[in-house]
């Protein structure tokens, strides 16, 4: 178990899910002195581009990019992102392990169907993980090694799905090194044979990068923003302090 919990846990199906969905909003709760983790699902051996050894060397170093305090990829079959029993559990032990206070999601809707099978995957794991009588200690763990926890908050990253966001994080200040973060990917994100049907050209991806951030600005009156979608219905305290002019 970590010495400390993590404040916010960002889970993705692979690696460069999060640096792409969210990485400004981590990079930015981290500058805060929030600590924050990444849990990789696959380890990227079904990519188009890279070798999962590759993967993670370039997941690594993008984590350092993010001051990260914490990064860990399962072994959950890259393509085969499936809701069972086993994989739950595997998420549930990094969740006692871990304990967020925040857990951020991919959001359920999506074309690839490792992204929206992790949403509902994480979700159901965080409930599992707060079930007092759920043992997930193996006989060489200690007893009571993770006890259970159980996240106060769960939102949802939407920049892979077109839908209205909840509310969106201001990551002005921290967008060029979010696309240092992304860059980091060489073997994905470089001028290849292998996908260039799939992927943009090198020189494309700022400008990608740079159109959405600034799109999701916009909606929240800054110069780039990530967006997010919270199920429940928020609270406010006091109605001069809400943030975003109307007209």
């Amino acid at each position: 178990m970590s010495a400390l919990p993590l404040d916010i846990l960002a889970l993705a199906a692979h690696r460069d899910d999060v640096e792409q969905t969210c990485g400004g909003t981590l990079l930015k709760m981290a500058q805060r002195g929030h600590r924050t983790g990444i849990l990789d699902l696959t380890q990227g051996e079904m990519g188009t581009r890279g070798s999962a050894e590759d993967r993670a060397r370039e997941a690594t170093q993008a984590a350092k990019i993010l001051c990260t305090s914490w990064r860990q990829a399962l072994d959950i079959p890259d393509g085969r992102v499936e809701n069972t029993w086993e994989n739950r559990l595997k998420v549930v032990r990094v969740l006692r392990e871990q304990r967020p206070r925040v857990v951020i999601l991919p959001y359920w809707k999506g074309r690839h169907p490792d992204h929206y099978t992790a949403a509902v995957l994480g979700y159901e794991a965080c409930f599992l993980a707060g079930l007092a009588k759920l043992d997930v200690d193996g006989p060489s763990v200690d007893a009571g090694a993770t006890k259970p926890h159980r996240p106060f908050k769960i939102i949802y990253a939407t920049l892979y799905y077109d839908v209205r966001p909840t509310f969106v994080v201001d990551i002005t200040e921290q967008f060029e090194t979010r696309l240092q973060a992304i860059l980091a990917y060489k073997t994905q994100f470089s001028d290849q044979e292998a996908g260039k049907g799939i992927f943009p050209a090198h020189d494309e991806i700022r400008s990608r990068v740079e159109a959405m951030a600034r799109f999701y600005g916009l909606l929240g009156g800054v110069t780039y923003a990530e967006p997010f979608l919270q199920k429940e219905v928020g609270l406010v305290e006091d109605l001069t302090l809400i943030p975003v002019k109307s007209i």
